[in-house]
């Protein structure tokens, strides 16, 4: 699965030793929310493996597509999803229009004068009435 949006938060990256084989672990999870949509929706997704988490490179404010698979598991009886990218590929077309758009000052305009109906109007009215 896909998923394209903006970088809004980068949380602590976590690490340890596997208890099976002793080998070192490094996670990395990452907000994202869509772009382009009416209502904006946020997902939380996880890298494993620090030469990955280098690899991606993903910065806060980075406009990203992220490739994804979704697994669940159960702990003490309550179930738990784990949504684990496994591409990451920076959208800069996508990073432009939107940094444009943000960095683009707000379009002053003065509205012209409204006519007023109740003004006087000359005297060679041409109305029936």
């Amino acid at each position: 699965m896909d998923i394209t949006g903006k970088i809004i938060a980068a949380l602590e990256s976590r690490s340890g030793t596997s208890k099976a084989n002793g080998n070192p672990w490094k996670i990395q999870e990452f907000v994202l929310e869509t772009v382009g949509e009416q209502y904006p929706k946020k997902m939380m997704f996880s890298i494993f493996g620090e030469d990955k988490i280098q690899q991606a490179a993903i910065n806060v404010g980075d406009v990203v597509t992220v490739s994804f698979d979704i697994n669940a598991r159960e702990f003490n009886g309550r179930w738990y999803n784990d949504i684990r990218a496994w591409r990451v590929s920076h959208d800069t077309a996508l990073a432009a229009p939107a940094q444009a758009a943000q960095d683009a000052p707000a379009a002053s305009f003065q509205a012209a004068p409204a006519a007023d109906p109740f003004a006087a109007t000359s005297s060679n009215d041409d109305l029936p009435f």
